[in-house]
């Protein structure tokens, strides 16, 4: 267990006005299980990009020791040569490929030259039996949960003769079951003799899986706990993340609710391609001006569909019920029609629909309501600039410039730049769906502080989370889904984790 398999001294990288790492020093021993933890632009992923070769040598300073040798990747297939796998945030896998196919894709098994079909499924029915899936290697990986899909990026990994194992953020859309299994998964494969280096903001799951635990902050090594020998509280691990202790989790909240902003009646949503299965079913839920109204349930019980589907009837097919803003009853077939009508939607998914990564800042701030920045036909790039930098101000968006792509931000300074899009088309109404989700601790208190101004600015906010705490901790009224229907609301008095999970398991025994 003494035995160093990983050394990474000095390391140094350097992006177009942003200093990313700063004389990193990391040491990862043989068979443990070793956490980096910081919190969004700390470093953390291109740190292992740099291990994995993604960012290869030349383009970084500092020196690389892998099993006492002198490691200078050119390309992420040098560092697979030698068993180091990494498993990014953002599965890489081919939806209509084969779990098999996906498996062994740039790791073909062959034959004289040929791909040997018998011997690829075979194989890959052996390794999903080592990461605990039942599905037959054949499925088509679009028709397996997320959950599973990362055991299949595992499996993957150990068709490479995996012997350091990174994951990156590995349960950031995994729910609280999923996450559990996989972090099993990870003990047993330490049992077994793989090394694992695991990213996550999840600061419960890295106490209970991490041996030792290294803390990076603005680029720089702050230090390494240990298990064994370290408090490794979450107060503790937080304030070496931040620098500064955090008293509380969740900003102070006062409700004073004013009159009704938003109420759906009997709303049902059918599926987009399968017309005949029901996904929302005659949901009703209401939200006052001021107030925080959370919607909890399990993963598919039809949350973010709801959610879409107000939201411009972005989500469904042959949606009905009626939809009443201010007491009126209100057209947003459209997209466009909703924003018109001064509702958004902070979507779950920041870089698939959220935001436009090769765009800069000021262009994503500005993008849903593009009017407000025109002059006739032009767009007015000093007025972009100005409401560009106002929101960065307003949210200390950290951006060396309104000019900086949006892609090169960090998670929590992205999502910020997401609710920013959303608060420059003067809604009324936000959706905010896992508002906080793949960032951290720290940029997660400022996310529900700007909710919390929202709401005392008279906004009305629907907040969407699998966190149950968040939703307990933020909320003045909780709405709980189960397959598409809502089962019931709670006053925040009345509300908690266990009467939630009652409610559900419940529901799920009179399904």
């Amino acid at each position: 267990m003494d035995n160093i398999l990983l050394e990474m001294k000095g390391i140094t990288k350097l992006f177009p006005g942003v200093r990313a790492l700063d004389n990193v020093n990391l040491s990862v021993k043989e068979g443990e299980i070793h956490a980096i933890v910081g919190e969004n632009g700390a470093g953390k992923s291109t740190l292992m990009n740099v291990l994995s070769g993604i960012y290869p040598y030349g383009t970084y300073e500092g020196d690389i020791f892998y099993d006492n040798r002198e490691c200078r990747f050119r390309m992420i297939k040098d560092s697979e040569k030698l068993g180091i796998v990494i498993i990014h945030q953002e599965l890489a896998l081919v939806p209509y490929l084969t779990i098999g196919e996906n498996i062994f894709l740039g790791n073909e098994r062959q034959n004289l030259g040929f791909i040997d079909w018998n011997m690829t499924y075979h194989k890959a029915d052996e390794l999903l039996k080592k990461v605990g899936l039942k599905e037959s290697s054949r499925t088509l990986i679009k028709d397996i949960s997320v959950g599973k899909q990362q055991l299949v990026e595992i499996a993957k990994a150990l068709g490479k003769n995996v012997r350091l194992l990174i994951l990156d953020e590995p349960t950031a859309s995994l729910n609280d079951v999923d996450s559990r299994k996989l972090l099993d998964l990870i003990l047993e494969l330490k049992s077994t003799g793989i090394t694992s280096i695991i990213i996550s903001h999840k600061l419960e799951e890295i106490s209970y899986v991490a041996d030792r635990i290294t803390i990076l902050r603005d680029g720089s090594t702050i230090e390494t706990l240990d298990k064994s020998a370290d408090d490794i509280t979450e107060p503790r691990i937080v304030r070496g993340m931040v620098g500064r202790e955090m008293v509380d989790r969740f900003p102070q909240h006062e409700s004073n609710p004013a009159e009704e902003a938003l109420r759906i009646e009997n709303w049902s949503v059918r599926h987009p391609l399968y017309s005949e299965r029901m996904v929302v079913k005659n949901a009703s839920l209401n939200v006052r001006k001021g107030e925080i109204v959370g919607i909890a349930g399990l993963m598919g019980s039809g949350r973010t569909e709801l959610a879409m589907s107000i939201f411009g009837q972005a989500y469904g097919t042959l949606i009905s019920g009626d939809l009443y803003k201010f007491g009126k009853r209100t057209d947003v077939s459209s997209i466009s029609k909703a924003i018109r009508e001064g509702i958004a939607y902070v979507t779950e998914d920041r870089k698939g629909d959220g935001l436009v990564l090769p765009e800069t800042v000021a262009k994503n701030i500005t993008l849903a309501k593009p009017e407000k920045i025109q002059a006739g036909i032009f767009v007015d790039k000093d007025l972009e600039s100005r409401y560009a930098g106002e929101y960065c101000k307003k949210l200390t968006i950290k951006t060396p410039s309104i000019h900086q792509f949006v892609g090169n931000l960090s998670g929590g300074n992205q999502q910020k730049v997401l609710v920013s899009k959303w608060m420059f088309t003067d809604a009324d109404i936000l959706i905010m769906d896992e508002p906080t989700r793949g960032i951290d601790v720290g940029a997660k208190f400022e996310i529900y502080c700007i909710m919390r101004d929202l709401a005392a600015e008279g906004k009305a906010v629907i907040m969407i989370s699998s966190d149950l705490q968040e939703i307990l901790g933020m909320c003045d009224r909780i709405y709980v889904m189960y397959e598409g229907r809502i089962i019931g609301e709670l006053k925040r008095k009345d509300a908690s984790q266990e009467v939630i999970m009652s409610m559900i398991l419940s529901a799920s025994k009179g399904a």
